[in-house]
């Protein structure tokens, strides 16, 4: 069993939990995830490593489905029935000496260890950050610790630019030149700021989190065609290239559960859905 030391709630919609887990924290890297259980009969949820210490990883979820409003149930020193991991490959840092990152909404949680992981080898940082409201901007505290700019765009205009991070993007590389762009989030967002930054000859990668079974490569549940190759999240990834991969199909996968994920969350409770 693994003990939640912490939980804090980061806006409405997403909440921040730390969770005793040594064995992996001990061999966890920047671009790592765990898979978790809540309860023994609770499907997988795989996360990534947002921190990490002695004892403990730091996870962040976004309360959307009924597996995350589940999690989102437990309370500070009950404890978790299983946390798997860590899973993937880590990120390989390369030489570029000036890295933009582009986060949208809860992808801000595993664009942070990849992008201090770089600023701790004395890389600049930048980095453009969108969500549907000012309350929805996660992890800027530690942002501001590593990043040397930071452009916002928010849905409503409540910070920063009115729109997408499509938009800033435009405008931050009129005064701006990048070696790499690292962007994570929803997979319209990484689509579409892969296709901008084709037009700069920009180089691209992007974190993908498919449905996931079993972590491990068996299940094939986490495919991706990239290249007209099939690939494995889990384990080949979660970060690729973004040159090459179908994210229409993939947008087309992640639909498939809609209806159920619908039902499930009104028999959990969830307000909003009813």
């Amino acid at each position: 069993m693994y003990k939640i030391r912490k939980k804090i709630a980061l806006n409405k919609d997403v909440d921040l939990m730390v969770i005793e887990a040594p064995l992996v924290s001990k061999n966890t890297k920047p671009g790592h995830f765990v898979i978790v259980r809540t309860n023994k009969d609770s499907e997988r949820i795989p996360l990534t490593i947002v921190e990490k210490d002695d004892e403990t990883i730091t996870i962040i979820y976004q309360k959307l489905g009924y597996s995350t409003i589940e999690l989102s149930h437990k309370k500070e020193n009950e404890s978790l029935e299983d946390v798997v991991g860590p899973l993937g490959k880590a990120k390989v840092l390369g030489d570029e000496s000036r890295i933009l990152g582009i986060a949208g909404g809860v992808g801000a949680a595993p664009l942070y260890p990849q992008l201090k992981a770089y600023a701790d080898k004395g890389t600049h940082v930048d980095l453009i950050i969108g969500g549907r409201t000012k309350e929805h901007l996660i992890l800027m505290d530690k942002y501001e610790k590593i990043c040397e700019n930071i452009y916002i765009a928010t849905d409503n205009g409540s910070a920063g630019t009115k729109g997408f991070v499509t938009d800033v993007m435009k405008e931050v590389y009129k005064t701006n030149n990048y070696d790499l762009a690292i962007a994570i989030g929803p997979l319209i967002m990484m689509k579409n700021a892969y296709l901008v930054n084709k037009d700069y000859n920009l180089e691209t990668e992007v974190s993908l989190n498919p449905i996931m079974i079993d972590g491990t490569g068996m299940c094939g549940n986490c495919r991706v065609s990239i290249n007209g190759k099939n690939q494995f999240a889990c384990v080949d990834g979660p970060d690729f290239p973004a040159e090459g991969i179908d994210f229409d199909e993939l947008m087309h996968r992640q639909s498939y559960y809609k209806d159920k994920e619908h039902e499930c969350r009104i028999n959990l409770g969830d307000e909003n859905d009813q």
